[in-house]
């Protein structure tokens, strides 16, 4: 079957082998100042398993690790994920993974689930997919937390589009605790409904 979203896993490859740091995860004041607002906002100092869906290169990923009892960090691009399982070579309780969600997805449940500059590359059959996975794979009273640029992109949503759908999406399943917009990008922060057993 034909890919009708152009950014496809060739598409990352070919970006990564361009420039191995696209989007200067690495050493942009803008991208670290996002990251510790981003941990700053986790509504728990610990998390048990906890998702983090785009890792790329492992930035954001060395830093929520401290933060979990286990953590799964996935991407579609294999070569950039050596780049972050070197990151975190020391840190044994973090596993990396070539995946494209939704076609691909760990296991849950998780506790915390991160989609971090993801949401914006998924057409609305893949944010349908991703928003039955979220309610899938979030424990009851776990959290997703969502961070994306607000910016022109040329991507397949805009940061407003790709939340706002997936809010919608996934209703009644999840509680809005936060919506905050910082220059540049929304932090939007949903925990997970129990379920009546």
């Amino acid at each position: 079957m034909q890919d009708e979203n152009p950014f496809t896993p060739e598409y990352f490859e070919q970006l990564y082998a361009s420039d191995p740091d696209p989007w200067d995860f690495e050493t942009s004041e803008y991208e670290r100042a996002k990251y510790r607002h981003t941990l700053s906002e986790l509504p728990h100092p610990r998390f048990r398993r906890a998702l983090e869906v785009g890792c790329a290169n492992g930035a954001l990923t060395v830093d929520l690790a401290p933060r979990c009892d286990r953590l799964i960090a996935v991407d579609v691009v294999e070569s950039v994920l050596k780049r972050g399982r070197d990151r975190c070579a020391d840190q044994r309780h973090v596993e990396f993974h070539n995946m494209r969600v939704p076609r691909q997805t760990p296991d849950g449940p998780f506790d915390l689930i991160l989609l971090s500059e993801v949401a914006c590359y998924w057409d609305d059959a893949d944010l349908a997919g991703v928003a039955q996975y979220l309610c899938r794979a979030t424990e009851d009273d776990g959290h997703v937390l969502l961070v994306h640029y607000t910016e022109e992109t040329g991507y397949p949503k805009t940061a407003d589009e790709a939340v706002e759908t997936l809010r919608d999406l996934v209703g009644n399943h999840f509680n809005t605790l936060k919506t905050e917009r910082p220059l540049h990008y929304r932090l939007d922060l949903w925990q997970r409904v129990a379920q009546s057993r």
